[in-house]
């Protein structure tokens, strides 16, 4: 099997965001706008190579022949919460992809990710779904999103994070490394309760203002 492939898009505006993320002063307006912001950006390059189709429209002044994306849409899969604060910027660049929800919680013991709610559309296992979660940190979480998603029957899954721990991407390497993973960065390592240094804090809580 092909090893997965972890992309680290250094993109000068990715590398200036990701730069205003990282500072613990910013206020919760200002965090959810730059984090969609990132999110487009990482949505721009996690889909360059998407099928094209030709097709012939009636231009201004003629028939003209242009192309569109072929097969059904996307399908946007935030892990709840976090993931909601990537959505729009995702949407921003493909409005018309479906939308699926996971809810996990992290077992801050254990760190295990625990499943409370999920909702996929019935032709799931047609999609190529795009998982948007600020960090991947323990990457248990994206690891269980990956296994309901397979469950379900999709077949092509690509994930998109604001930053990731090396411990997370070699997890996911040894389970599903079908799997590509677009990040704005691959920071230093995890400190002993599973938070990611330099990292940006805890993404739901600064996207949400919960702390």
């Amino acid at each position: 099997m092909i090893a997965i492939a972890v992309i680290e898009v250094k993109h000068p505006l990715i590398e200036h965001k990701l730069g205003l993320l990282r500072n613990p002063g910013l206020n919760t307006k200002e965090f959810r706008e730059i984090t969609s912001e990132i999110a487009s950006l990482l949505t721009y390059e996690a889909t360059r190579d998407l099928p094209l189709k030709e097709k012939t429209i009636n231009g201004w002044a003629e028939e003209t022949k242009v192309k569109e994306i072929k097969g059904k849409k996307l399908v946007a899969v935030p892990i709840l919460r976090a993931g909601i604060g990537m959505l729009d910027g995702l949407l921003k660049m493909i409005p018309s992809a479906k939308v699926n929800f996971i809810g996990l919680y992290r077992d801050h013991e254990t760190l295990e990710a625990v499943e409370y709610y999920s909702k996929l559309s019935n032709d799931i296992q047609e999609r190529m779904a795009v998982i948007v979660d600020p960090m991947l940190a323990t990457a248990n979480s994206m690891i269980k999103t990956i296994e309901i998603l397979k469950n379900n029957g999709c077949k092509k899954i690509r994930a998109i994070c604001l930053v990731a721990a090396p411990e997370g991407i070699k997890k996911i390497q040894e389970k599903h490394p079908d799997v590509d993973v677009y990040t704005a960065s691959i920071d230093q390592c995890l400190n002993d309760v599973g938070y990611i240094l330099p990292g940006l804090g805890d993404a739901g809580d600064r996207l949400f203002g919960t702390k």
